[in-house]
Protein backbone atom coordinates (compact mmCIF):
# COMPACT_ATOMS: atom_id res chain seq x y z
CA UNK A 1 0.00 0.00 0.00
CA UNK A 2 2.95 2.24 0.96
CA UNK A 3 4.05 1.79 -2.81
CA UNK A 4 1.06 3.15 -4.23
CA UNK A 5 0.18 6.13 -2.06
CA UNK A 6 3.84 7.36 -2.92
CA UNK A 7 2.96 6.85 -7.23
CA UNK A 8 -0.72 8.73 -6.11
CA UNK A 9 1.46 11.76 -4.70
CA UNK A 10 4.15 11.49 -7.57
CA UNK A 11 1.36 11.42 -10.26
CA UNK A 12 -0.75 14.22 -7.96
CA UNK A 13 2.87 16.35 -8.18
CA UNK A 14 3.35 15.62 -12.20
CA UNK A 15 -0.34 16.20 -13.37
CA UNK A 16 -1.98 18.90 -10.59
CA UNK A 17 0.31 20.02 -8.09
CA UNK A 18 0.91 23.81 -8.13
CA UNK A 19 2.48 26.51 -5.75
CA UNK A 20 0.64 29.82 -6.61
CA UNK A 21 1.39 32.77 -5.37
CA UNK A 22 -0.61 35.42 -4.25
CA UNK A 23 0.40 39.08 -2.97
CA UNK A 24 4.16 37.87 -2.68
CA UNK A 25 2.80 34.70 0.04
CA UNK A 26 1.78 30.89 -0.70
CA UNK A 27 -2.03 31.01 -1.10
CA UNK A 28 -1.94 27.62 -0.16
CA UNK A 29 -1.83 27.32 3.26
CA UNK A 30 -1.45 23.42 3.69
CA UNK A 31 -2.61 20.11 1.72
CA UNK A 32 -6.30 20.86 2.18
CA UNK A 33 -5.75 23.60 -0.63
CA UNK A 34 -3.82 20.74 -3.00
CA UNK A 35 -5.91 18.78 -5.25
CA UNK A 36 -5.12 15.06 -4.99
CA UNK A 37 -5.15 12.22 -7.75
CA UNK A 38 -8.91 10.78 -7.70
CA UNK A 39 -9.45 6.80 -7.66
CA UNK A 40 -10.69 7.04 -10.91
CA UNK A 41 -7.84 8.67 -12.17
CA UNK A 42 -5.51 5.78 -11.27
CA UNK A 43 -3.91 3.81 -13.18
CA UNK A 44 -3.39 -0.10 -12.36
CA UNK A 45 -0.73 -0.77 -10.03
CA UNK A 46 1.56 -4.06 -9.81
CA UNK A 47 3.77 -3.72 -6.93
CA UNK A 48 5.44 -6.85 -6.34
CA UNK A 49 8.60 -7.81 -3.37
CA UNK A 50 11.73 -9.19 -3.57
CA UNK A 51 13.03 -11.31 -1.41
CA UNK A 52 16.35 -10.11 0.91
CA UNK A 53 18.41 -10.77 3.68
CA UNK A 54 18.48 -7.08 3.93
CA UNK A 55 17.21 -5.23 7.00
CA UNK A 56 14.03 -3.87 5.75
CA UNK A 57 13.83 -0.20 5.18
CA UNK A 58 11.06 2.63 4.03
CA UNK A 59 8.67 1.12 1.59
CA UNK A 60 6.71 4.33 0.19
CA UNK A 61 9.52 6.14 -0.87
CA UNK A 62 10.95 4.22 -3.50
CA UNK A 63 8.00 4.85 -5.77
CA UNK A 64 7.77 8.50 -6.25
CA UNK A 65 11.02 10.37 -7.00
CA UNK A 66 10.65 8.27 -10.81
CA UNK A 67 6.91 9.36 -11.57
CA UNK A 68 7.52 12.41 -12.99
CA UNK A 69 10.52 11.25 -15.06
CA UNK A 70 8.87 7.92 -16.29
CA UNK A 71 5.56 10.65 -17.28
CA UNK A 72 7.91 13.23 -19.05
CA UNK A 73 9.66 10.72 -21.17
CA UNK A 74 6.52 8.67 -22.44
CA UNK A 75 5.38 11.80 -23.19
CA UNK A 76 8.19 12.76 -25.03
CA UNK A 77 8.36 9.24 -26.75
CA UNK A 78 4.93 9.48 -27.93
CA UNK A 79 5.22 12.80 -28.93
CA UNK A 80 8.37 14.44 -29.82
CA UNK A 81 7.45 17.35 -27.24
CA UNK A 82 10.18 17.26 -23.98
CA UNK A 83 8.19 18.82 -20.98
CA UNK A 84 10.78 20.67 -18.48
CA UNK A 85 8.44 22.01 -15.69
CA UNK A 86 5.97 20.56 -13.59
CA UNK A 87 2.85 20.58 -13.11
CA UNK A 88 1.79 19.39 -16.83
CA UNK A 89 -0.56 21.28 -18.62
CA UNK A 90 -2.04 20.61 -21.34
CA UNK A 91 -0.75 23.89 -23.24
CA UNK A 92 2.57 21.66 -22.76
CA UNK A 93 1.48 19.21 -24.96
CA UNK A 94 0.91 21.43 -28.35
CA UNK A 95 3.66 21.73 -31.02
Amino acid sequence: MQMESGIVYGLTSTLKGEITIKDGAVAQSNFHEFELLRIDEMPKVETYIVDSHEAPGGAGEPGLPPVAPAVTNAIFDATGIRIRKLPIRPEDLRV
